[in-house]
């Protein structure tokens, strides 16, 4: 899993634990650490997604190249 990707999982775990514990208190402020939680949940798959899809190109222009000088 990339970097980014970790990074942003670790502020989605604790954006979440942050809102829990707003909400238990009895604040409104929890909605802003659940949107936060929501953002960095698309970030997390975003960068995940990406890696995967660099991943595929790599072998896809090392499979190419190595045909071509077959």
């Amino acid at each position: 899993m990339p970097r980014l990707a970790l990074y942003a999982l670790t502020v989605c775990l604790l954006a979440v634990a942050a809102a829990v514990v707003s909400f238990s208190r009895g604040s409104w402020l929890g909605v802003v650490w659940i949107l936060l939680a929501g953002l960095s949940s698309n970030m997390t798959w975003y960068y995940v997604r990406r890696a995967q899809v660099e991943k595929r190109r790599a072998a896809q222009d090392a499979q190419t190249d190595h045909s071509a000088t077959c």
